[in-house]
């Protein structure tokens, strides 16, 4: 009898210590990925290389100078858990009722979706909006919410730029990576006709799915059971959870024509994440990917591509 005592309570003590361990790596991995501030783990990610002519683009590129040189209108939206968001809108120099509206990836900020805005701008003759995603930038948020809550900022941010540009605006949704994922998650929800199209570059099919690729790719650990307690974590902070923070989910109720952009040598979102948002697309939808392109680096690497995809499928879809 005392040996079992003594069995069961060296089993209690096990258990207990695991719990604690995984309790504390919830809160490490929350702390890690969600949480506002710097992200020094991504810094020397293989995974994130992007080619010579990508990086010269994306750090020394004349968009950046087109950028600064704008006279962008900023907007606030007061978000639904009362955070104060900023948003920039530079509209068209021609009369028009064409309007993008830009979504940017984890960890950057409205003026880098400038590298797309102004191709919409000067070639397109669109008006251009782009935000600040909660917890970037400007905007307020002390968590990062790929894409879950930004939803419904972008379902707000909408409505506000059509009381403003007017009732007949026809808008093009068009994000980049995080702001693929957000673009699709805002799809699923009920919007006014004017949203015409959704342009998805290099999504994700969920945040679960994601942080489950990469927590074996990038820390080499199981993701049961850290995954799914940062998950408590994250919606006992951030109030959402891994599971329901889901394009895949939104993009079965969407009614908008989505095309699908992803370079098929990405590693940090894998492009069998689009394959899978695209086969359950519920709504008109077009695939393209980018031969030998890596993470977001389609539209330097290929643009002649990208653009005609792109030019084709608004033709298409827009009034």
């Amino acid at each position: 009898m005392r040996k079992r005592k003594k069995l069961l309570g060296v089993f209690i003590g096990i258990i207990t210590v695991l719990l604690l361990i995984d309790i504390i790596a919830g809160f490490y991995f929350y702390n890690l990925a969600i949480q506002r501030g710097q992200k020094d783990f991504l810094q020397d990610n293989e995974d994130l290389e992007v080619s010579a002519e990508a990086m010269k683009e994306f750090t020394e590129g004349g968009w950046r100078e087109w950028v600064k040189n704008q006279d962008f209108e900023e907007l606030e939206l007061n978000s639904f858990d009362d955070l104060t968001l900023k948003g920039y809108l530079l509209e068209a120099e021609e009369p028009t009722n064409k309007l993008v509206v830009m979504a940017h990836g984890y960890l950057g900020n409205a003026s880098q979706m400038g590298l797309y805005g102004q191709y919409y701008y000067e070639e397109l003759g669109y008006s251009f909006f782009t935000a600040d995603a909660r917890g970037h930038g400007n905007s307020d948020g002390d968590y990062y919410g790929f894409g879950w809550h930004d939803r419904l900022d972008y379902v707000d941010w909408i409505n506000k730029l059509i009381d403003k540009l007017g009732e007949d605006t026809e808008i093009v949704l068009h994000g980049l990576s995080m702001g693929a994922a957000t673009v699709l998650m805002t799809s699923g929800e009920e919007l006014p006709d004017n949203v015409k199209v959704v342009i998805a570059d290099s999504p994700f099919t969920s945040v679960k799915e994601l942080f489950a690729y990469q927590m074996t790719r990038m820390f080499h650990l199981p993701s049961f059971p850290v995954l799914d307690t940062t998950s408590l974590v994250s919606k006992a902070k951030a109030g959402y959870s891994f599971t329901e923070a889901s394009a895949l989910v939104q993009v079965k109720k969407a009614e908008v024509p989505i095309l699908y952009i992803h370079g098929n040598a990405d590693t940090f979102v894998p492009t069998e994440m689009t394959h899978e948002l695209y086969d359950h697309t519920s709504s008109e939808a077009e695939m393209i990917t980018i031969d030998g392109a890596n993470h977001g680096e389609g539209f330097v690497t290929q643009k002649e591509k990208y653009i005609r995809t792109l030019n084709s499928f608004l033709d298409k879809n827009m009034d």
